[in-house]
């Protein structure tokens, strides 16, 4: 399922091939995120014209709605939304975790009120493996808990215990046809508990391995940590996927570290707020700086925004609350994520990472708006 083709020599960075029912995927790679079935303001045909490999759909809001019975009907996720490449979805633990306000732990799930409606609803690893089945994803992850980056220790051991049960569970559940599944290592900050966490899941063999508990409102250098205690003890044959992050510059480290796989909202969240991504950094096309500006949002950028439109334009729609502007601004920002994970595969491939991290690092500013908008995005819409 997963090549590994080549890694860095000055680096932990690493080019590979991850083979799926719907398509091969080339990492490290940025997957969309398709929360509601639809990556927000952009179609499949703009997705697919800007290289968009994969995309994630989310199985705690696909089951509220429209609902398996709907989906079942369509013939699966792939063909209810047309979209042919591959799709990751997620098992649903992280959003019935942060946005069901009253939930009960039990030995084989966790019983909640739904955010929509307040009805009483029951996910364990039987019901989201049920649930990934029938959407047809090309990979599934297992239910997990992933308790806030601050809980107390023995909260985080008895989420890392219910974590490897619950993992055991999927991985004894039916798939659909090709399906493969991945395990999420959970352990806070806590190398033991890290180590523990990881170490009982590869000993399990899943196809990949995701490390959850990062991007949950925890400082930047903890988020760090989280991945370097995980990722020493994971297999170098199986893909590697840093949940729900992040800023370009945050990707761009992490796959210094070793990180294969990215999902984020950010590139269409921060453009619905305003906010370009570019490769020196954010900027907010709001400000009046831009209001007599006709270069593009990023000079030598090739998405359609940028070749056809000035930033005094979109400046103008944002401004007007017309969709074009923040439509444009989610297809440059997609582009920008997309069009780096490309650039950072050619320079693995060419030997040259170690310098392309460095320059990169250093010539991008982030903006500390944009920071602020990073746990709120995963929380509201993945």
């Amino acid at each position: 399922m997963f090549e590994l083709l080549k890694t860095d020599p000055a680096t932990k960075a690493r080019l590979g091939k991850l083979t799926t029912a719907h398509g091969v995927v080339d990492t490290p790679v940025f997957m969309s995120v398709g929360t509601q079935a639809s990556v927000k303001a952009l179609d499949p045909r703009e997705l697919r014209e800007m290289g968009t490999q994969i995309i994630l759909g989310n199985t705690y809001h696909l089951n509220l709605r429209p609902g398996l019975d709907i989906i079942r009907a369509a013939g699966g996720l792939h063909r209810f939304m047309n979209w042919e490449r591959p799709i990751l979805t997620d098992s649903g633990g992280f959003q019935v975790f942060s946005l069901a306000k009253i939930r009960k732990v039990k030995a084989h799930g966790v019983e909640f009120r739904s955010h929509l409606d307040g009805s009483l609803l029951f996910i364990g690893p039987k019901e989201s493996m049920e649930i990934q089945r029938v959407l047809g994803s090309d990979i599934a992850m297992v239910f997990d808990e992933c308790p806030p980056h601050d809980a107390p220790a023995r909260e985080q051991k008895l989420a890392v215990e219910r974590t490897i049960r619950w993992a055991r569970e999927c991985r004894e559940q039916p798939r659909a046809e090709g399906q493969k599944v991945f395990g999420i290592v959970q352990g806070g900050s806590n190398p033991a508990l890290r180590e523990e966490c990881a170490k009982a899941l590869v000993e399990m063999d899943f196809d990949g391995y995701a490390i959850g508990g990062v991007s949950v409102g925890e400082p930047e250098p903890e988020m760090m940590k989280a991945i370097e205690l995980a990722e020493p003890f994971l297999p170098a044959g199986k893909a590697r996927y840093a949940m729900g992050l992040g800023t370009p510059a945050q990707m761009v480290e992490l796959i210094a570290r070793g990180v294969d796989m990215f999902d984020c909202v950010l590139p269409t969240r921060v453009a619905r707020n305003g906010t370009a991504y570019t490769r020196s950094g954010a900027i907010g096309l709001k400000g009046a700086a831009y209001k007599t500006d006709f270069g593009p949002v990023e000079a030598g950028c090739e998405c359609f925004a940028c070749r056809n439109f000035t930033r005094a334009y979109l400046r103008h729609l944002l401004r007007a609350d017309e969709i074009l502007g923040l439509r444009m601004l989610s297809v440059h920002n997609s582009h920008m994520y997309l069009k780096l994970m490309a650039d950072v595969r050619a320079a693995i491939a060419a030997g040259t990472f170690g310098d392309f991290y460095r320059e990169f690092i250093a010539g991008f500013k982030p903006s500390q708006k944009v920071m602020a908008q990073r746990t709120q995005a995963k929380v509201s819409e993945g």
